[in-house]
């Protein structure tokens, strides 16, 4: 079997059917944005690991690696806040090629300790080796939350409403806009080429950005929804399930009626859409509704609430409410502005599928 056929999420579940937690410690195991560990009576500790690949996870041809070290920190702290934590610690592993140089690192360093300032979050180790293949980033944050009230994948009940931060699909946006002007700056090099010029003969390349600077932050530079997180603290409100979106709205709700058992119905004219996302996704011809779907790396919250809890949580700044959940037998359903009902496809990013 090939593991695409399975995807990242299907290969893991596959990889650790067979595993039992040997620690009275292991509160919760694989399957979540963290891991639970329960050390004491009044604290539990939430642990996560990202692993980001040059090729894979990042092109540094329009990635500053100022930002790539912001962001590393933001994927790992997004995970820590999914379960209604606060991240204490980061450890940094990274492997590096010969292209890249002392200053290089001290950029993508300076992001990262900006993003760890700006969250409280202190860098405590980690580990450094040579590359064959690019630079490779592995970083573990570890947080912790009130003993018991780490806030999983698995609580949420069907007619609790379903609620997300932000807006979606920003950050896909911004990524085709920067493919679109890497691939324009590639056509006039080679052309260039072609005519017996070098490269650096050329004149500097001025990709056309203007009045999409959003979008372009959203995918270079995303923030982890800590002010969410204490929003809904202040509130009063305790989501039954929640995690970020990482990899799209569609497969995030999946895992959670996955593992909550339930369904859900989700309403596309309540979808949070910013203006440049629906200009951009215009201008490149791409339907808006699936980019919101299926875009990913939003690093917005995905949670559900009781339904006695609706006046509270629309009321809140930066929360929409888009749907809500449905007894398993009902399916994962997407109800189009025209009123007919769409099955939601888990079609977001996996990549394990190339």
């Amino acid at each position: 079997m090939q593991i695409k056929e399975l995807g990242e999420f299907g290969l893991i579940s596959r990889l650790t059917a067979g595993l039992t937690a040997a620690n009275t410690e292991t509160h919760l195991g694989v399957g979540d944005d963290c891991a639970v560990l329960h050390y004491g009576e009044e604290r539990d500790i939430l642990v996560t690991t990202d692993l980001l690949l040059e090729g894979v996870h990042f092109d540094l041809q329009y990635t500053p690696l100022q930002h790539l070290g912001y962001k590393s920190a933001m994927v790992n702290l997004s995970d820590i806040y999914a379960m209604g934590g606060r991240p204490r610690q980061l450890t940094v592993s990274i492997g590096i090629s010969s292209r890249f140089s002392v200053e290089d690192m001290e950029l993508f360093y300076s992001g990262l300790s900006r993003a760890c300032q700006a969250h409280g979050c202190d860098i405590v180790g980690g580990d450094t080796t040579s590359s064959r293949t690019g630079l490779t980033i592995s970083i573990t944050a570890i947080g912790d939350v009130a003993a018991g009230q780490a806030i999983t994948r698995r609580g949420a009940r069907p007619n609790d409403i379903i609620c997300v931060s932000g807006d979606l699909g920003a950050a896909y946006m911004g990524l085709q806009l920067l493919e679109r002007e890497k691939a324009v700056y590639n056509q006039q090099l080679q052309e260039a080429i072609d005519r017996g010029q070098k490269p650096d003969e050329l004149p500097p390349f001025e990709p056309d950005f203007a009045g999409r600077e959003y979008i372009l932050e959203r995918q270079l530079k995303p923030e982890a929804r800590a002010d969410i997180v204490k929003a809904l603290a202040d509130a009063g409100l305790r989501p039954t399930a929640m995690m970020d979106i990482s990899d799209g709205l569609s497969s995030e709700l999946h895992h959670i009626c996955s593992q909550s058992n339930t369904g859900c119905r989700i309403y596309e004219d309540r979808l949070p859409l910013d203006y440049q996302t629906a200009a951009m996704a215009e201008e490149l011809n791409l339907n808006v509704t699936t980019c919101a779907l299926n875009g990913g790396e939003d690093y917005e919250l995905l949670f559900t609430l009781p339904l006695t809890d609706h006046d509270r949580a629309a009321a809140l700044p930066g929360i929409k409410v888009i749907g809500h959940m449905t007894p398993p037998g009902q399916g994962l359903l997407l109800i189009g502005r025209d009123g007919a009902e769409l099955d939601l496809k888990a079609q977001g990013w996996n990549p394990l599928a190339t």
